[in-house]
């Protein structure tokens, strides 16, 4: 049995060098300490099984993986355990929908090594970290209240789960499996997301994409 005391970590990544640096310095920072290491959605739900983790730390893009259905999962299953998002992900875009979404905090991979351990100390005292980046962002839509600054935020909180699995590079029948609906529902969504953003294909919505991340 583990003691009290111990802080047990589960890292849910599908970049080996990813999960290394960050086990490297949770192994450093946190002593007694276990950490646990996934690639996907599928080998993250059985060790959240098996295990009570004080802390996840979620990527968003995952082969197989709706990292919005697994962040649900954990806090609905398992609400003990805080979760906090590391991606390369454009923060810009992502990180309002996972806090919303019930995560501690969003992380960029690109962050200072100083900025990550503030986040998981926040986070296991079941606080939030918001950066600074985020902070001026949500003064900026505060100030620009009547107008949507970023096209996405049109987007009902479904659409923006299949939103993110299409820039993940999913397609119609990838996203039908992981979601397990029919692929004319996802279809449907298509269509209304399209609309919705004034697009015409996924390479469309890429480059929307790919514009907000470069601003972020």
């Amino acid at each position: 049995m583990t003691d009290i005391l111990t802080k047990r970590f589960l890292l849910i990544d599908d970049h080996e060098i990813v999960r290394s640096g960050v086990n490297m310095v949770l192994s450093l920072l946190y002593k007694p300490v276990e950490i646990f290491e996934a690639t996907d959605g599928d080998s993250a739900t059985i060790l959240l099984k098996k295990h009570c983790f004080n802390l996840v730390l979620l990527d968003i893009q995952m082969p197989n993986t709706d990292s919005f259905g697994l962040l649900e999962y954990i806090t609905i299953k398992f609400p003990e355990t805080k979760v906090l998002i590391f991606s390369m992900n454009a923060e810009n875009v992502f990180a309002k929908r996972f806090l919303k979404a019930g995560a501690k905090g969003f992380v960029s991979k690109d962050a200072p090594l100083d900025e990550l351990t503030k986040a998981i100390d926040l986070a296991l005292r079941n606080k939030r970290y918001i950066s600074a980046k985020l902070q001026n962002q949500l003064a900026d839509e505060l100030a620009c209240s009547e107008n949507i600054v970023n096209p996405f935020d049109k987007l009902l909180p479904k659409e923006f789960e299949i939103t993110s699995l299409f820039i993940s590079g999913e397609n119609v029948a990838g996203i039908s499996k992981i979601l397990n609906v029919n692929t004319s529902t996802i279809g449907h969504y298509k269509n209304k997301i399209f609309e919705k953003l004034g697009i015409a294909s996924v390479l469309e919505l890429q480059a929307l994409y790919n514009s907000y991340h470069k601003t972020g």
